[in-house]
């Protein structure tokens, strides 16, 4: 790949429109599907969104819940690296939420993983988690940069907990803040979007606010779950996010992925969230 993530995923974006599908294969989903809770049951799931995705327009990435392939071991993983691989071949770019972190060679060796061409679980950008600190990173964002892939850092997501930690600091240097702001110093040379990216729950965009982070000055791709069946809907979100809202990816998973196992219907779930989406 000779063009940056952040300039593939924001010529996705412009030609799909904003919207991420999460391929989230929970147990529930699996037998409302009809399908056994296994991993040939995995593989059919998967194969059937990624089927469905490509062949509408509306879909800008595919982001796997890796932690849904590992519960079945290494049956799983080789589930997950087809999906992956799949993707590839339908040109679709993938997230892989493994939310990853750690320190020197360990973080290495998820980087290795995750952002390598030379390994079969390569993404185009996977999600990390900086809670041992942002320069802990440093491995995987480097190594995302060598390769044109990208990252995405846990910044401000919606779960009651992540408060507990991201919105402390003292006069307005919260935890979130300083991520945000690291991600901003990494892609301050990017000619157009940058490939360090941000999760941002679409639910708590007020808290941004309240914290004083300026998305739109971290020209990072910004991740937003929370769409549709968790609560936020798309005018909230745009207004949300406000001059920020350009390089939002908004996720959808359950939302969309409920309206399976049939093709078609998941295709019309997906033009309906796009048409939500897209600002006329």
């Amino acid at each position: 790949m000779s063009t940056s993530f952040g300039a593939r995923l924001a010529q996705a974006m412009e030609h799909h429109g904003p919207l991420c599908l999460g391929i989230d294969p929970h147990r529930h989903l699996l037998k409302t599907w009809g399908l056994p809770d296994d991993p040939g049951g995995l593989a059919r799931f998967s194969k059937t969104v990624v089927e469905a995705a490509a062949d509408t327009t509306g879909v800008a990435a595919l982001k796997p819940q890796v932690a849904l392939y590992e519960r079945f071991g290494s049956a799983g993983f080789a589930v997950l690296e087809e999906t992956l691989h799949l993707a590839r071949q339908a040109g679709i770019l993938t997230i892989a939420d493994a939310k990853r972190g750690d320190i020197g060679s360990t973080m290495e060796g998820y980087a290795q993983a995750w952002l390598s061409d030379g390994s079969a679980l390569a993404a185009d950008a996977v999600t990390l988690s900086a809670y041992l600190g942002y320069e802990s990173l440093r491995p995987a964002i480097d190594l995302a940069q060598t390769h044109n892939r990208g990252v995405f850092v846990l910044a401000l997501t919606s779960n009651p907990e992540g408060a507990t930690v991201q919105h402390l600091g003292a006069n307005g240097d919260s935890v979130a803040k300083r991520i945000v702001d690291a991600a901003a110093q990494d892609n301050s040379a990017a000619q157009s979007l940058g490939s360090v990216g941000l999760v941002v729950g679409a639910t708590v965009t007020a808290a941004a606010a309240a914290l004083n982070i300026d998305l739109a000055r971290a020209n990072a791709p910004i991740l937003a779950p929370g769409y549709g069946s968790q609560g936020a809907q798309a005018a909230d979100i745009r207004a949300g996010f406000g001059p920020a809202w350009e390089n939002v990816l908004v996720n959808s998973s359950r939302g969309i992925l409920q309206h399976g196992p049939e093709v078609t219907d998941l295709k019309r779930a997906i033009r309906d969230a796009r048409k939500d989406l897209i600002v006329t």
